[in-house]
């Protein structure tokens, strides 16, 4: 009996497929793009696995820049090289650096005005749900990680409780925690 070869997972056809579904990914993020990013590579396109998307999410939330700027550049760079990151960054920055332009120019002309001030202000709550929907669907995947999920959980309440409540700077607790996160995976992983 022979076994069919594992499927692999669907990929980014072109460099410029790359900046196209960028530039869509961009645009649909108002408030943040975390929840977009994730249902567009993960579930409808699935460049991605959930794990997969964990653990580049992870990366590019530890590296300097916006955390989807840098993962576009890694998606696009293990596609197609440089030229793939490239690709990817300009779909993710171009169209929406032309919209924000112009919506700073507007804002300029109505920024007085109580109900702009308040409508800005409701978006926050939209763009707290957005993040908080998008943890509780990636949430699944912990369970398959090297670390455990107990610890997982564990790790997530300490940063949850550092960040929101005490106040701390993200890259005391992004280097402490991150790097018990990552002695005891590497521990676990060691042969």
């Amino acid at each position: 009996m022979t076994t069919l070869p594992a499927q692999d997972s669907p990929k980014p056809q072109s460099p410029t497929d790359l900046f196209v579904s960028f530039t869509l990914l961009a645009l649909q993020g108002f408030g943040g793009v975390l929840a977009v990013v994730q249902r567009e590579l993960v579930e409808k396109k699935r460049w991605m696995t959930r794990e997969e998307f964990i653990e580049d999410w992870a990366v590019a939330q530890i590296m300097p820049g916006p955390n989807v700027v840098n993962l576009s550049l890694m998606i696009g760079a293990r596609s197609f090289g440089l030229k793939g990151a490239l690709a990817a960054l300009a779909g993710m920055l171009t169209v929406p650096l032309v919209i924000v332009l112009l919506l700073a120019l507007i804002y300029a002309q109505f920024a007085g005005q109580p109900g702009v001030a308040g409508a800005l202000r409701g978006m926050g709550a939209v763009a707290a749900g957005l993040i908080a929907a998008t943890g509780l669907k990636l949430f699944g995947a912990l369970v398959n990680n090297v670390l455990g999920l107990r610890l997982c959980i564990g790790l997530g309440i300490v940063c949850f409780v550092a960040v929101a409540l005490y106040r701390w700077p993200l890259a005391y607790v992004l280097l402490s925690l991150g790097g018990i996160a990552c002695s005891v995976a590497y521990r676990k992983l060691k042969p």
